[in-house]
Formats: C-alpha cells, structure tokens, sequence
C-alpha cells in the first residue's frame, strides 16, 4: 500500500506517527509539508525537525511541489490534512480513497450568513465524494460537519499522537508530588490561563498548601502577571516562561494534577496526550477536543463544564484532597495512552482502515473503540453531554 499523508509541517507532534508509519509501510509512505512552522510555535519552544528521507516540503520550490501532487494523485491513499485544494484537486477528480482530517470546522458560533458560506465550501468541495472520509481530530468534529450534510457515516476518531514514553508507572507516580500543579499553554484567552489562577486564589483562600507552575508565553503575559500580583499569589503561582517539549515533559513527571481550561477553539489539544502519558491527573474542559475521546469521567481523569470555575475549583480541591485518588487516576490516563492513543496504534489502524475502505468494505466493523473507530454525533452542550 503506498500511503501519503499530507500536513502543514513537520514537527514533534506527527514524526512518532509518521515513524511508525514508515516502519510499517518503508518506501511507501511519505509525508508532505505544505508551510513553514509559524512563529508563535517557534516562541513555544516549538523545534522545526530535520526532516528524514520520507518528507517532501511542497512549500520549497515547484519541483517539489510537483513531485508531491503526482505522489497525491498516485497513491492508493492519502490522509488529508493542511493545504492548499488545488493540490487535492487531481485527487478528487479521479475519485480515488481520501482520509481527510480535520478539528471541528465550527470552533465559533457564525452567523446566518458567515455559516451559509461555509456550508457551501464545504458541500461544493466534498459532497459528490464518495470515497472521502474524515478522520475526527476531535469529539465534536463528526457533529459539525453533520450539520452541514457532510460525511454522514463516514467519520472515525483520529486525534494527534505525540511521543508516547514507556515508564515504570509505579516509578513515575513515585516522581509525583500531590500539591504540584500544572498549567502549560499558550497564554491565549481561549484557552484560559486566568482560570487557572482563579482557581488557585480560591486555593489560597480557602488553607491548601500548593504550588501551580505555568509555563507558555503570549499576548496575555503582562495581564496574567498584573492579575497574579493583584490576588496575591506570588507564594503559590510561578511563572516559568516557554521551554522545549523535552523540559515541559520533565514537568509533568512531577506534577499530581494538570489543568486542561481552554474553550471550543481547542480543536484537540495534544497537550493531554502528553500530561496523561506523564501521568498526571487531569481536571480538564469538556468542550476541548480531545477530552470526550480521551478521558472517562473519574476513571482516567475528571471533567468539568467549560468555563465553569467552580466546578473546576471543586475537582482540584477534591484531588488536592484525595492523593491517593491523584495516583489512580495517573495511572491509568498513562495506560490510556499507553495502551491505545499513541502513533504505534494509530499506523496500525489507520492501514487496516484503509485496506477495508480499499477493499469496498464500509469499515465500519474494523474497531470497536478508540483510534479509527465509528466517530458519533456528540452534542456539546453540557447540560446533555453530562448526561449521555
């Protein structure tokens, strides 16, 4: 099976899946690179990887971007991610098997007329494609998309995959220490770093003994700061500025408890992926992404209802409370990601998924749950997401 799979750049979050996609596929599998790494990443600690033998950067001349559209047109399958149509556009004609992957194409609430032209993107673009499929990059993509006609039974869970690192779990839970907490992220208002120190002046307000690490940068650095000072938290909140991948993984080994708050804009997050794989408990946003496809409510990790401090107050509280019930659910968000949501996984079925669509076969039976199983319609509102 020759297999493409085509995204904006090369980075540490797809090489374990395009390495293990290599690994099973050699010379059949290449990755495209439409664009260069944005900046706003780079200032993250973001490292562009040297590219291996398997990548083509479309975006550095057109005798690349040739090659890598022939490759497109040519192959028995490609999952489709970040560029430009015109380079799917052979692809289309001839009819030829396309995963597409995406994140929720609604992050915002649009307008009559901004959804309208929208709907018609999209329909003009895919509609008549019977052999596309979309790969869910998040729990409320099959949703939104079915909203507008598109792809209706035709969706499978996705996600990213960042390295996912073998430990001795008992090992790790002993690295922990239970009044360590964490937040990591761009400092954006969607993803909402001041409700992680409200959470802790409530903390302090109310006796705990805690220490909450934030790390990132952004526009929102000065009024974090501002807002940090003005609740008195410089004893228990510390600013640690933006590192590399490798130093933020070195913090989540040691943090019990990791804060997930950022809003419908976070179309995956693989900061998750990361914390669990690293064994924290997590309290994280119902509405983020990743958080219905990786995370069961007191099992791996607990939810709160987005931008609902209180409830997010009450789930660290009960953590900071409760260390054992911080080491439970630790351990088992690494055996999550351990044992299913990682790159290895994730090459694997995504090639059987594949060689059953190849073969007319609806893929509908392949996997039960998890990565490539049938993605539903889930409705974000809490009120009935809480409920189902």
């Amino acid at each position: 099976m020759k297999l493409v799979f085509v995204s904006n750049y090369y980075n540490h979050h797809v090489k374990p899946l395009c390495e293990a996609l290599y690994g099973r596929l050699g010379s059949d599998f290449r990755f495209i690179a439409t664009s260069e790494m944005r900046q706003d990443r780079r200032d993250l600690g973001y490292q562009q990887e040297t590219d291996p033998r398997f990548v083509i950067s479309a975006n550095k001349g057109e005798e690349q971007k040739t090659e890598a559209i022939k490759l497109i047109n040519t192959a028995d399958v490609v999952i489709a991610g970040s560029a430009p149509e015109e380079m799917y556009a052979g692809r289309l004609r001839s009819n030829r098997l396309m995963l597409r992957y995406s994140e929720r194409p609604f992050k915002t609430k649009l307008s009559l007329p901004k959804r309208l032209y929208h709907v018609y993107s999209f329909r003009s673009r895919d509609m008549g494609d019977k052999n596309v499929y979309m790969l869910c990059a998040g729990a409320y993509v099959a949703a939104d998309f079915h909203s507008v006609g598109m792809y209706r039974s035709r969706t499978y869970k996705w996600g990213y995959f960042p390295h996912a690192k073998e430990y001795d779990p008992e090992e790790l839970m002993a690295r922990k220490s239970s009044n360590s907490l964490l937040w990591c992220g761009r400092f954006l208002d969607w993803k909402h770093p001041d409700d992680a120190l409200t959470v802790a002046a409530k903390l302090k307000a109310d006796g705990y003994d805690f220490c909450l690490n934030v790390i990132g940068t952004g526009v929102m650095k000065e009024e974090l700061s501002a807002m940090a000072d003005r609740l008195g938290l410089s004893d228990c909140v510390r600013f640690l500025g933006s590192m590399p991948p490798q130093e933020v993984r070195g913090y989540m080994e040691k943090a019990g408890v990791f804060l997930f708050t950022s809003d419908r804009y976070e179309g995956w997050g693989a900061v998750l992926n990361e914390a669990m794989n690293s064994g924290c408990a997590v309290a994280a946003s119902h509405i983020i992404g990743s958080v219905p496809f990786l995370i069961k409510d007191h099992e791996n990790g607990l939810i709160y209802e987005s931008g609902n401090t209180q409830m997010l107050y009450q789930k660290v509280a009960y953590l900071l409370q409760h260390p054992e019930e911080q080491i439970r659910l630790g351990k088992n968000a690494y055996h999550t990601i351990r044992d299913g949501w990682n790159a290895e996984t994730a090459a694997s079925r995504v090639i059987g998924l594949a060689e059953q669509l190849l073969a007319g076969k609806s893929g509908s039976g392949c996997f039960d749950s998890g990565v490539c199983s049938r993605a539903g319609i889930l409705n974000a509102d809490w009120n009935s997401w809480s409920q189902e």
